[in-house]
């Protein structure tokens, strides 16, 4: 007989899991959605008019290479959700005040809302997505889960792309220096004091 107690559905920390570190939209892709853009994708391509002022870049994203023919008002945030569908990018404020666009570029963070395409031309660029490795999630994200690091999630993303840019830079960071390098991303909710603890595990993780 089956207990009536047991919980149904996803637990709170599953939940999170899932939508809170950015890489929700991996699982939730239907197969004939997918099938749709391979056939229509080239097609596409060929419909699309470019000003005479469009350039053609190449661009490493996620460890894979693209090219891409690119408008001089392209953003880069706008080339990795609109073409790259890479939506875990968020663009928040659009004007380079708020992180939640962050990314990597050749392992420096920087607001991809405020970062021209034409710019990222033969540059290495990590998105959220990139930290996957699978289905198994990064240290950070693990870390963000179990400390609670995220509210909503919105800004979460641009969050720990922040705090991967800083591991990357400087692996054992004390408080002080996990403020400093965090202080360009916004949370709404307040979750500061959980996100330096997320930051902190993260760092004890990585270095083990």
């Amino acid at each position: 007989m089956e207990d009536k107690n047991k919980k149904k559905g996803l637990s709170r920390r599953d939940f999170l899991k899932r939508t809170g570190t950015g890489v929700a939209g991996s699982y939730i892709i239907l197969s004939d959605i997918n099938e749709a853009k391979s056939t229509s994708s080239s097609e596409k391509e060929t419909l699309k008019t470019f000003s005479s002022y469009a350039q053609n870049i190449s661009i490493t994203v996620n460890g894979q290479d693209y090219s891409f023919m690119v408008e001089p008002n392209t953003t880069l945030a706008e080339l990795l959700r609109d073409e790259l569908k890479l939506t875990g990018t968020k663009v928040v404020c659009n004007h380079g005040e708020c992180g939640g666009c962050t990314v990597l570029m050749n392992t420096k963070a920087v607001y991809s809302c405020q970062m021209l395409a034409m710019d990222a031309d033969g540059k290495d660029i990590i998105t959220i997505e990139g930290l996957l490795k699978g289905e198994e999630l990064h240290p950070l994200q693990e870390a963000f889960v179990e400390q609670d690091g995220m509210q909503c999630g919105f800004c979460t993303p641009g969050q720990i792309m922040s705090a991967y840019a800083l591991l990357l830079n400087n692996p054992q960071p004390n408080k002080q220096e996990i403020l400093k390098g965090m202080s360009g991303n916004i949370c709404r909710c307040s979750a500061y004091p959980n996100i330096v603890k997320s930051v902190e595990e993260a760092a004890r993780k990585m270095n083990k």
